[in-house]
């Protein structure tokens, strides 16, 4: 397994990560089951494992820390918050108040003292980046975590977070997780540029597009579509793309000598701004068939194929970007002169 400097954290990673969001009650519901996964895949050479506190209400942080107890300092252990923990407006975003509890919260569920990686999940547009940059900050002196990042910024959110860090003497975000993959290519225009130039490592997420380049016959069978099933429409126009798509680049592996999956991660490998690719598997067997994909480089030749399939820049589904929208335009009045 490769590994690489997670940007200005000074942490070695491996360049194929572990995502949990599967295990526990929205995924793999047998713990022991679910532990063994993760201990195959550190033995495969997996260093990160990212999970978050809202991957089923907590259960998974529970199952990660079983898996690691005794094996601690060989993990990079990264976790999120931010996202929705309870009905209270106070358990969730970016205040000082929640980002105190909710690390308390996860380490407790870890059985750790401390996080590698501490993640926003989303950008919280309520709470002014210089009180979320503190907290984190006076976290990171606390010994609580090594270090901070963001998931799902847009570039002008990254920008902004830079700014303010600077301004107030604080941490600064060192990283950012977003989805990436051969469907979801818009990262390339902005995010990706604009990490590079501020040094962020760069997690990326769902490299097999939730399913769909899978390499199944029918992506609608996969666990995800249980739960978003107008996302594997094949009768919509983005599921007529996305089918259209999927054909040639299964025609592309088949020519490679690959499977679609491993063509789909290699993808996501060889672009120069990404640190580490997160593989989310509910099964052992699942993860068995992504490890290859470790070992294989893509040629030009491949790569500029794929650029005639899915442009440069550019996603095939708008609603696979589910990020927060931002204010200004999900509220009439701010874009609407009184």
């Amino acid at each position: 397994m490769k590994r690489r400097i997670l940007g200005a954290t000074g942490i070695s990673v491996s360049d194929i990560a572990l995502g949990a969001m599967m295990f526990g009650a929205m995924g793999n519901q047998d713990h022991e089951d679910s532990v063994r996964i993760i201990h195959r895949a550190l033995d495969a050479g997996i260093n990160l494992v990212d999970t978050a506190d809202v991957y089923s209400g907590g259960e998974s942080e529970e199952i990660v820390g079983t898996a690691i107890r005794g094996r601690r300092d060989d993990v990079v252990l990264a976790s999120k918050f931010g996202l929705p923990m309870g009905a209270d407006p106070n358990q969730r975003g970016a205040s000082r108040r929640w980002i105190m509890q909710s690390v308390e919260n996860s380490l407790r569920r870890l059985g750790t003292d401390h996080l590698d990686l501490y993640q926003l999940h989303r950008p919280d547009h309520d709470t002014d980046p210089a009180e979320t940059l503190s907290a984190l900050s006076d976290l990171v002196q606390a010994g609580k975590i090594r270090a901070f990042g963001s998931s799902m910024f847009p570039a002008e959110t990254i920008v902004e977070a830079q700014w303010s860090a600077e301004r107030h003497g604080a941490h600064r975000f060192l990283t950012e997780q977003t989805m990436y993959s051969i469907l979801t290519r818009r990262p390339e225009a902005s995010v990706f540029p604009v990490t590079q130039q501020h040094g962020l490592g760069v997690l990326t997420f769902s490299p097999l597009n939730s399913g769909w380049l899978s390499g199944r016959a029918n992506p609608a069978s996969s666990h995800r579509a249980s739960t978003r099933p107008d996302h594997y429409d094949p009768s919509t126009p983005t599921g007529q793309a996305k089918t259209a798509a999927v054909a040639k680049l299964s025609a592309l592996a088949d020519e490679a000598g690959m499977t679609l999956p491993h063509l789909a991660i290699a993808f996501v490998r060889a672009h120069p701004a990404v640190t580490s690719v997160l593989i989310g598997p509910r099964t052992q067997e699942q993860l068995d068939s992504l490890l290859p994909a470790a070992e294989i480089e893509l040629s030009g030749d491949i790569l500029d194929r794929i650029d005639e399939i899915v442009a440069p820049g550019t996603e095939l589904d708008p609603a696979d970007n589910y990020a927060a929208t931002p204010p200004a335009i999900e509220h009439a009045h701010v874009r609407r002169r009184s």
